[in-house]
């Protein structure tokens, strides 16, 4: 019995995946709570079950669809990116990722990343740390491609990104920016303007969208990348805390919100909420077809798989537990996310 538990310790503490059996897998676990999915027509059937893939204490975040149907994930705090197989295995894809929070892959197959240096709001004072926040390509050959405003104001705590074909990205940092192909960074809305927190495109990419708590708001795409005709597009049916989205084929906008990811028709049109068992903070459809849905949810299982895993006071927790989904939709194939 002594050795099972340390095994269970070892397996957790390096963060390596932990597959349930089916029965296991319908059960509610310690610190989930309770879900039933009812079906929303061509894109999830009802009673469809979520299946725990990956848990562990160092964070997941900025998760996102590889071409070889793989999941990549963000872990700012041990500055890597690991990644997700379709088998549900588990291997580090990155080190020293400049504590990259959430990830992108731009036309040229290069992975982006936005680099939260030291912004992290538990980081104890006592570690020194240098690392300013940037948005970077990570991989295959290190880039620099913004690390400020065209003011020559430096960036805050970079959230969340998406790229174009033109060359550029779409990020937020409160509010919402632009990073041109040449470099220069653009104001899409102040932080003023928005609570902003998630972002993604449209598959003709012509919309811009960028959540606003409850409610998704869409901009209108010219030609050089800035935006006009901003709206609100969609809201969450009164959830709140609305954080990363992605598309499907059909142009779908998914939501993350409080109490599960909600589903937008590409007229904004509330088709129905798929509940999860944790509150999710980011979505994206990976696998060999695209077909299933991963979210990353807030917390996790103790090592022992007996209650949910707790810090101590002030230390800030960031326990996570991936799940996926098998869906009746499909998810764009022409961006990662």
């Amino acid at each position: 019995m002594k050795s099972m538990t340390v095994f269970v310790v070892l397996v957790c503490l390096v963060g390596s995946a932990i597959v349930p059996t089916q029965a296991e897998a319908q059960e509610v676990r310690p610190g989930e709570r309770e879900w039933m999915v009812t079906p929303i027509p061509g894109v999830v059937a009802g009673g469809t079950e979520w299946q725990l893939v990956w848990d562990g204490y160092d964070n997941a975040d900025g998760i996102i669809g590889a071409p070889d149907g793989s999941l990549l994930f963000a872990q700012e705090q041990p500055s890597r990116v690991r990644r997700l197989a379709p088998d549900d295995s588990t291997s580090v894809y990155l080190e020293d990722s400049g504590h990259a929070g959430s990830l992108a892959i731009d036309s040229e197959g290069r992975l982006l990343g936005i680099q939260r240096g030291c912004t992290d709001p538990g980081r104890p004072a006592e570690i020194e740390c240098s690392v300013a926040p940037k948005l970077s390509v990570l991989f295959p050959q290190y880039e620099v491609l913004a690390d400020g405003y065209s003011n020559g104001a430096t960036f805050g705590r970079l959230n969340d990104l998406v790229v174009d074909r033109k060359g550029g990205a779409y990020f937020t940092v409160g509010g919402a920016f632009y990073l041109r192909p040449d470099g220069e960074v653009i104001t899409v809305a102040a932080a003023a303007d928005i609570r902003s927190n998630g972002i993604t495109l449209s598959r003709d990419e012509q919309t811009l969208y960028v959540t606003n708590r409850e409610v998704v708001v869409a901009f209108d795409v010219v030609p050089d990348g800035s935006v006009r005709n901003r709206r609100n597009f969609g809201t969450l049916d009164g959830d709140g805390g609305g954080d990363g989205m992605t598309i499907d084929a059909e142009g779908r906008v998914y939501v993350t919100g409080n109490l599960g990811v909600h589903v937008l028709d590409p007229e904004g049109e509330y088709l129905g909420m798929i509940p999860t068992p944790r509150r999710p903070i980011t979505v994206a459809f990976a696998g060999p077809e695209k077909k299933t849905l991963y979210i990353v949810g807030s917390g996790a299982v103790d090592v022992f798989r007996e209650r949910d895993f707790e810090t101590p006071e002030g230390v800030r927790n960031n326990s996570k537990t991936i799940y996926k989904m098998s869906m009746l939709a499909e998810g764009f194939r022409g961006r990662a996310k």
